[in-house]
């Protein structure tokens, strides 16, 4: 029987930094989708509670010791970095841990190469620390989190992860560009 080795979508590739903003892969190990039966929303905030979390509102997201708990959609959160507990009847729960890539950009350019590609305002006062939001990058789906004023996780589905990049890439060196 073949052995399968767990590899990222990105496996081996470096960050890249482009004029002090940084785009890389990050491996944040399990993720599991959670859906709380209709009515269950006290069980699911129960067997939440002893990790640190609450079910998130509605476009945002939680971090707590290596691992975040972040809205994905109408009555779904993606639990990331952490191991999932049994949540017995309360929720619809799947391992989505081979399914997406997670990025991080952060730096002067980040929103500048975001605003490129995601339709939606990014400015601080309209999409703040701490805010997740489901958007498309160009004609990617993925979940957008803002990590600092600067700096943002992105997921998307593990078959875009190149594409992704090239994408995110091109926008940084086009900036960097027409900088200088």
């Amino acid at each position: 029987m073949p052995e399968y080795i767990a590899k990222t979508a990105l496996e081996g590739r470096a960050p890249l930094d482009v004029g002090g903003t940084v785009l890389m892969e990050l491996d944040v190990g399990s993720i599991a989708s959670i859906q709380p039966y209709p009515s269950q929303d006290k069980a699911v905030a129960k067997v939440l509670k002893p990790l640190g979390f609450g079910f998130p509102a509605v476009n945002s997201f939680a971090a707590r010791e290596g691992g975040l708990i972040v809205w994905s959609g109408r009555e779904q959160a993606l639990l990331i970095g952490v191991d999932c507990p049994d949540f017995g009847s309360a929720a619809a729960v799947t391992d989505q841990s081979g399914a997406w890539v997670t990025l991080s950009l952060a730096g002067p350019a980040a929103v500048a190469a975001l605003a490129r590609y995601v339709p939606m305002d990014l400015r601080l006062a309209a999409f703040p620390v701490g805010a997740a939001a489901r958007t498309p990058l160009y004609h990617m789906s993925m979940v957008l989190l803002r990590e600092a004023e600067d700096g943002f996780r992105l997921m998307l589905f593990r078959s875009m992860a190149r594409t992704a990049w090239h994408e995110i890439e091109v926008a940084l060196k086009t900036l960097a560009a027409r900088a200088a």
